[in-house]
Order: structure tokens, then C-alpha cells, then sequence
């Protein structure tokens, strides 16, 4: 429902041509051929004719950016370059690499960056439209109810199976001269840098353990102090020089070193090394018998599954008597492919109130750690009740309620806009009609 914003600038090297004018603004042939080509690398299909689908979709974004101004919604130039940054970033990760980014779009890192600055410009400008469009649509519980009651049954939404699960988890012991080996890798690297026989983002590609950040080699977005985990964080805004290559850092997900590139007001972009120290085989061994010990204990009736999360490792679920959170849903409830896929395996099958066998999994810090859990419920596939799912009816209405407010607004401002679509681009079928005739 909402409007995604696409690229507007045109691309270099095309012969264009006005398609549609809207306000004051111009919609070229060249814009929609970039759109187009950012749906292609986004992977994302287009409903209908992409020659009628996305000049409507663009003219739409101007009708929201001539609200804009009306309003006077605007966005700082710090807070366009951290969109522009992420979108290189997004981009290279997607692609595989900045040469190959650069191949497919044609244009240069710096082109493109440039390129960026006003579609990022737009696209946040809009979402902050958008927002103050909707800002004022809610529902009570009451309304809530009565919509659902108004709902054809096909428009009544379904809900997965869904499960809760509580979870026990040990951290397998590390031996220090494991640690201490990982350590003198990057000190190695470190040297390696400094006296210049080797650049750290080549070393980033070939040894870091941040999948993410590797393939870039090492480099993080522009962050902030509250962005990262206060080890990292301290030790990158204190260092000052570009180029310079800190101490090594110990977070929970590893050992780091970070080089900086460069900083902004209160802002840092940096390249990390990650390296996770290995843990042995016996390490694993000992600590799954230990789990399996717990959860025999458990099933005899020795202690209960909530007594026993008291010796886990994850102080976050341990605070919560094991039961895990859904971090998308912000509840207790997750669908199968929404778990981490090693407690899905272990539960697909389950019973409730069953406990697993003990099991290696690899936890939101990409650490190996053992666990056994427990299914706590489950609730079968169903069509969404307001007594049930209540969250999910409320969306569904609010949805509804918004897309007519969308409709509304649009139709409204077509009436007052002028627009004007060049002849043979008119034969459409437009999900607004009313296009030009006001």
C-alpha cells in the first residue's frame, strides 16, 4: 500500500523523451528505465505493464514531494549521505562487489553517489509525507471488532501454525591459547597494515568472519555510538587519524580490529576485522552431555525447565524463564521459518510440553553455543479471530483504513495538479484513474 520509492534521476547515455509532466515536474523515458532496472537488481516483479506501472508510480512520488513543500517537510544533508552510504553499501553486498556494482550500473562509485543524493532525498522526504498522511489513522477496539464482522471471509487473513519455545543454552568452553591465537592473527594483520605491506580491506576480504562487511572489505555504514556494542563503539571514536588501525577489541561476537576512514559530526565510518576464536570438539562434547544431564533431570522431575534456566548463557531469554522472543512480532509467537533454523529442525516434530536432545546451533552473535528446548505451544494454522489475533486484525483494518485515505488524498490531488501524458503512453490502465483529466 505504502509507495516505494524508485530512483528518479535520469540515467546518462539515453535518448529521452517526456512521458508525463506533473506540477512543474517532468517524468523522461529515462527515469522509468532506471526504475525498471532497480526492480531487475531488486529481484521484484512488476504487476502489470511496467510502462503503465511506474510513471504512475513516479507521478505519485511527485504529488507526494509537491505535498512536501507545501508542508515544508524537509531532511538534514547528514541524514541524505547515511541513506546515500547504505544504499552503496546494500548495493555492493547484493551484487558481490564495487567493481561489479559499478559494471552493472555503468557509472563510477562517485556517479553513483551522486545519483543517490536526491532520490535518497525524495525517498525520505516522502516516507516523512507518508507518515503525516497516515500518522492519525487508528482504530479502537471496538472498530476493530465491527470491521472484522464487515470482512468477506476471503478477505479474513490466515495465520500459521505458530510456536513458543523456551530455551536452555551453554557456551562451550574456549581454551586461552585459542584465544590468544586469534589475537596474534590480528596483530599480524595490524603490523601488516602499518608498515604498509598490505591494505586492510584486502585483508578484511580474505580473513574477516563478518560475512556481512568482508565482501566489502570490512566496511561498516556511517554509525553512530549507540549503533554498535560499547566495546566497538569506544575504542572506533577514539581514534582520530584515517587510516590508523586500533588495538585489538573483544566484543561478545569476537576479536576486532578497526581502521577509520573517516568522521562526521557525531557520526564515524569505519572497516572492522572479525575473527572468532574456534571451539574444540571436546569443549562441544562436554557441554552437550551436560544439557542432556539437565534435561533428564528435568523430565524426572528433579527441577522444572524454569528452574533450570538459570545455568543458561543467554541472559536475555534466562530473564524471561527461557522463552524466546520474536524480535519482527515483538511477542512470544513465531512461525516455523521465523526461528533460528537449528531450533526449528528440533521442534518441527515435537509435542508440547517435549524436550528436545541437546543440539549445536549458532546464536545471534554468530557464536556456536548448545541448547535443548522446550515447546512450550502451539497453535495450529487459522483463520484470524479479533479474541486470538487481535494485532493482526488491527493491522489488516488499519491497512484498509489508510489505502482509502491514499486513494482519497490522491484522487483530491489530481484534481488540482496538472498533468500531462505524452499520447502514446496513455493507453492504460492506471490502479488511480483520473489521470490528466483535471
Amino acid at each position: 500500500m505504502l509507495l516505494t520509492a524508485l530512483p528518479l534521476a535520469a540515467q546518462d547515455n539515453v535518448i529521452d523523451e517526456v512521458l508525463w509532466v506533473v506540477g512543474d515536474e517532468a517524468i523522461l523515458k529515462s527515469d522509468v528505465e532506471q526504475a525498471r532496472l532497480y526492480y531487475m537488481m531488486q529481484g521484484k516483479s512488476i504487476e502489470g505493464e511496467p510502462y503503465c506501472v511506474i510513471p504512475e508510480q513516479l507521478a505519485i512520488q511527485k504529488l507526494f514531494l509537491h505535498q512536501a513543500a507545501i508542508d515544508s517537510i524537509e531532511v538534514t544533508e547528514q541524514e541524505v549521505l547515511n541513506a546515500v552510504e547504505q544504499e552503496i553499501n546494500g548495493r555492493i553486498t547484493q551484487i558481490g562487489s564495487r567493481e561489479k556494482m559499478e559494471e552493472y550500473f555503468g557509472k563510477s562509485s562517485t556517479q553513483l553517489r551522486e545519483e543517490l543524493r536526491e532520490t535518497m532525498r525524495d525517498r525520505m522526504i516522502m516516507e516523512r509525507t507518508q507518515y503525516a498522511l497516515f500518522e492519525n489513522v487508528t482504530v479502537t477496539p471496538a472498530e476493530v471488532r465491527r470491521g472484522y464482522a464487515q470482512m468477506k471471509e476471503e478477505d479474513i487473513p490466515f495465520v500459521p501454525t505458530q510456536v513458543e519455545v523456551q530455551i536452555i543454552t551453554l557456551q562451550p568452553e574456549i581454551p586461552l591459547d585459542e584465544i590468544e591465537r586469534v589475537k596474534s592473527e590480528l596483530r599480524e594483520y595490524a603490523d601488516r597494515v602499518n608498515n604498509g605491506d598490505a591494505q586492510f580491506s584486502t585483508l578484511a576480504v580474505f580473513y574477516s568472519q563478518d560475512e556481512g562487511t568482508a565482501r566489502r572489505g570490512g566496511e561498516l555504514d556511517f554509525f553512530g555510538r549507540g549503533e554498535m556494542v560499547p566495546e566497538f563503539s569506544a575504542v572506533a571514536f577514539n581514534l582520530t587519524e584515517p587510516g590508523k588501525v586500533s588495538k585489538i577489541v573483544e566484543t561478545e561476537f569476537g576479536f576486532h580490529i578497526i581502521q577509520l576512514i573517516e568522521k562526521r559530526g557525531d557520526r564515524v565510518r569505519a572497516r572492522h576485522i572479525l575473527r572468532k576464536p574456534e571451539v574444540p570438539a571436546e569443549s562441544i562434547t562436554s557441554s552437550l552431555e551436560q544439557l542432556d544431564s539437565i534435561a533428564d533431570d528435568i523430565r524426572r522431575g528433579k527441577m522444572t525447565f524454569e528452574e533450570a534456566v538459570a545455568l543458561s548463557a543467554d541472559k536475555n531469554t534466562r530473564k524471561n524463564f527461557g522463552l524466546m522472543s520474536n524480535e519482527m512480532t515483538l511477542s512470544s509467537r513465531f512461525e516455523l521459518q521465523e526461528l533460528p533454523q537449528e531450533v526449528a529442525r528440533a521442534v518441527y516434530s515435537m509435542n508440547v510440553g517435549e524436550i528436545s536432545a541437546p543440539f549445536v546451533m549458532i546464536d545471534k552473535r554468530g557464536k556456536e553455543v548448545c541448547a535443548i528446548v522446550k515447546l512450550k505451544n502451539r497453535i495450529e494454522g487459522h483463520k484470524a479471530t479479533p479474541t486470538e489475533d487481535f494485532q493482526v486484525v488491527k493491522d489488516v483494518i488499519i491497512g484498509q483504513l489508510k489505502e482509502k485515505k491514499l486513494q482519497e488524498w490522491i484522487r483530491e490531488k489530481q484534481k488540482t495538479t496538472y498533468v500531462r501524458i505524452n499520447g502514446e503512453w496513455c493507453d492504460c490502465e492506471f490502479q488511480y484513474p483520473g489521470w490528466g483529466q483535471h
